[in-house]
């Protein structure tokens, strides 16, 4: 296992493209830590948004897990890419005549999204762990470990989603028709959307079917973090209002993403098992 993922790092590194995007996106994530400093002082008005309360344990975990989640179209585009430049440079034939079994093949890809997704995890906790200690108001233990099974849904959500790419990018074969693809069936879920709760079903039923679509189940493991800030829930108690939502890591949100990700990664198998190379 160890030798095939080193075989894909060296593809990886080797290629100009991917190694841009790679070092975009984990400097991307480090830059949550401009939130800190970003402070507005017109006049009377001045607002500083690290004391808003964002970075505190262990509302951090959350927080941060949920924006820098939106990065991952960088490490997408690094993985549909990977595919596709196998079948154009032909390494993929290359690698089969050498002795690699089309299983071992997808078993390579496979790890190299687990690695992704895992030294994104680790990433995000120890960008968050600093941040955390710097600026948040409770730094007892027992809190800052807290809520750690954000970091936990983070990781699965990004082993689903890569897998999905991974899964367009064999199906497809070209990079920029897989991420269309990606494109597409994004649309397509927002539409199915609309329809059932246009015509079909109430919205509480609505959510629960699409809580099974491979994107939507990715997006349900993290809610939005923005309505549990205090000033948020301060204007809301001032307006009469009660927000009531659950943030809860949900087993069953956990094991339909899972599902899904074996799914796609037997998907990219089975094809390639049947394709002529």
């Amino acid at each position: 296992m160890i030798r095939l993922l080193h075989i894909e790092f060296i593809k990886l590194w080797n290629n100009r493209s991917s190694k841009i995007l790679i070092i975009s996106y984990f400097t991307l994530l480090t830059s949550i830590a401009l939130f800190a400093a970003i402070k507005f002082d017109i006049g009377p008005i001045q607002f500083h948004l690290a004391d808003q309360g964002i970075f505190n344990f262990p509302y951090i975990w959350h927080f941060n897990t949920f924006i820098t989640a939106f990065f991952k179209l960088f490490l997408a585009i690094v993985i549909v890419s990977m595919m596709s430049n196998e079948y154009s440079n032909k390494t993929i034939k290359q690698n089969l005549i050498d002795g690699l079994s089309k299983k071992e093949f997808i078993l390579s890809k496979f790890l190299t999204v687990i690695s992704f997704s895992l030294i994104s995890t680790l990433f995000v906790f120890v960008v968050s762990l600093i941040l955390g200690l710097a600026y948040s108001d409770y730094n007892e233990i027992s809190i800052i470990l807290t809520d750690l099974e954000f970091l936990v849904a983070f990781f699965v959500k990004l082993t689903g989603f890569f897998s999905f790419c991974l899964f367009l990018g064999v199906l497809v074969k070209r990079s920029a028709f897989a991420l269309g693809f990606l494109i597409l069936w994004q649309v397509f879920e927002g539409i199915v959307r609309g329809i059932m709760r246009w015509k079909l079903f109430d919205g509480e039923t609505t959510d629960v079917i699409m809580g099974f679509f491979p994107l939507q189940a990715m997006f349900n493991l993290i809610k939005e973090p923005f309505s549990r800030l205090g000033a948020v829930q301060s204007v809301v108690n001032q307006i009469g209002e009660e927000l009531r939502l659950d943030y809860a890591i949900h087993w069953y949100e956990i094991l339909i993403v899972l599902v899904w990700t074996a799914i796609f990664i037997y998907g990219s198998y089975a094809i390639l098992k049947k394709r002529d190379l």
